[in-house]
C-alpha cells in the first residue's frame, strides 16, 4: 500500500504510482491506435459505413457503470474488512500484552508471551501473503515452536494453540487464576476469529464468471466506441475515447487489485506498517527498543 502525504493538486495530476497506468498502457495504446484508424477510415470497415449513433451507447454505459460500481464496491467492502480485521488484531494484542503484564507483575515473565504476540501477527501475514514462515517470526518465537511451524500447514494457528498452552501452564503454576485465564482466552478466541476471518477472505474470489462478463462488456462497448462518436466529434475521437476507456479499464483493474487485499500491490492494505505498529505499541510496553517507524516515501510524490 502507498504510504505518503497527499500531494498539490497538479502534482497528484501526473501521478504514476498507484494509479494503475502502467496496468492498463497497452491496453490504452491499442485503443488510441483503433480510434486512429477508425478516424483516418472515417467511420468505415472493408467499404462499409458503421452506422452506429451515440445513443446506444448511453444506454451500454448506464449498465456498465452499474457492473462496474458492483464489481468495486464488492472489492471495496472485501479490503475494508481486512482493514477492520487487522484493526481488532492490533486491539486484542494490546489487551492481552496489557493483562499479561498487570497480572503476572513481572515485566521478564511476562516477555515470552508478548514476544509471542508480536510473532502471532508476523505468521498471520506471511500467511496471507505466501511468504516464508521464518520472516519476522524467529525474533520472537522459541526455537520448538519455529521448528514446529516450519513443517506447519497454518502456522498462525499454531502459535495461538502455543499462546493457550502458556497460559495455561501460568494456571496450573499459581500465577493465574482461572477468572484471569477466562479473560485470556476470550482475547486469543478474538484473534483466532480475525484469523479465520481473512483466510476466508484470502481463500473466497469473487465469482470469475463476473469477471469475465465485464471484462468482455468493457473492452467491446470501447472497441465500438469510436465508430459512435467519429461523426459526432471527429479528430477528437481518439482522445475522447481514450479518456473514457481510461476509467472503465482503470476501474476494473482497481476492483482487481483490493480484491485480494492482503497483497503486496501499491492499494493493498500496508501489512507491513501494521505490523511494525504492533510490534512497536507491545515493545514499548516491555521497555524495550522501538523499531523505526515507517514514514510517508517524499520520494514517489511525483511518481
Amino acid at each position: 500500500m502507498i504510504v505518503r502525504p497527499r500531494p498539490h493538486w497538479i502534482r497528484l495530476l501526473f501521478a504514476r504510482r498507484g494509479s494503475l497506468v502502467h496496468r492498463i498502457l497497452s491496453q490504452q495504446l491499442f485503443i488510441f491506435a483503433l480510434s486512429v484508424g477508425v478516424v483516418a477510415m472515417h467511420g468505415s470497415l472493408f467499404h462499409w459505413k458503421v452506422t452506429l449513433t451515440s445513443g446506444p451507447f448511453s444506454l451500454m454505459g448506464v449498465a456498465l457503470a452499474i457492473f462496474l460500481g458492483f464489481r468495486i464496491n464488492t472489492s471495496y467492502d472485501r479490503y475494508w474488512e481486512a482493514r477492520k480485521l487487522w484493526g481488532g488484531v492490533l486491539v486484542d494484542v494490546r489487551n492481552l500484552a496489557r493483562k499479561m503484564l498487570s497480572v503476572l507483575g513481572d515485566t521478564e515473565a511476562a516477555r515470552p508471551f508478548v514476544h509471542g504476540l508480536i510473532g502471532f501477527t508476523a505468521a498471520m501475514r506471511n500467511q496471507l501473503r505466501g511468504e516464508v514462515v521464518r520472516k519476522d517470526t524467529q525474533r520472537f518465537l522459541p526455537t520448538g515452536l519455529m521448528t514446529e511451524l516450519d513443517t506447519a500447514r497454518f502456522p498462525p494457528a499454531m502459535v495461538l494453540l502455543w499462546l493457550g498452552r502458556w497460559i495455561h501452564e501460568r494456571r496450573d503454576a499459581g500465577a493465574l487464576e482461572a477468572v484471569q485465564v477466562l479473560s485470556l482466552e476470550e482475547s486469543l478466541d478474538r484473534l483466532s476469529a480475525a484469523l479465520g476471518g481473512c483466510e476466508r477472505i484470502a481463500g473466497t474470489p469473487l465469482p470469475f464468471t463476473y469477471s469475465v462478463i465485464l471484462h468482455r462488456s468493457a473492452y467491446l462497448y470501447c472497441m465500438l466506441l469510436p465508430f459512435g462518436l467519429v461523426d459526432v466529434v471527429g479528430l477528437m475521437t481518439p482522445l475522447v475515447v481514450t479518456f473514457i476507456s481510461y476509467t472503465f479499464f482503470a476501474l476494473e483493474a482497481l476492483s482487481d487489485e483490493i480484491e485480494d487485499p492482503f497483497g503486496r500491490a501499491p492499494n493493498d492494505l500496508a501489512l507491513d506498517a501494521m505490523l511494525v505498529q504492533i510490534e512497536a505499541t507491545l515493545k514499548e510496553m516491555l521497555g524495550e527498543p522501538l523499531p523505526a517507524p515507517m514514514l510517508p516515501d517524499a520520494s514517489f510524490i511525483l511518481n
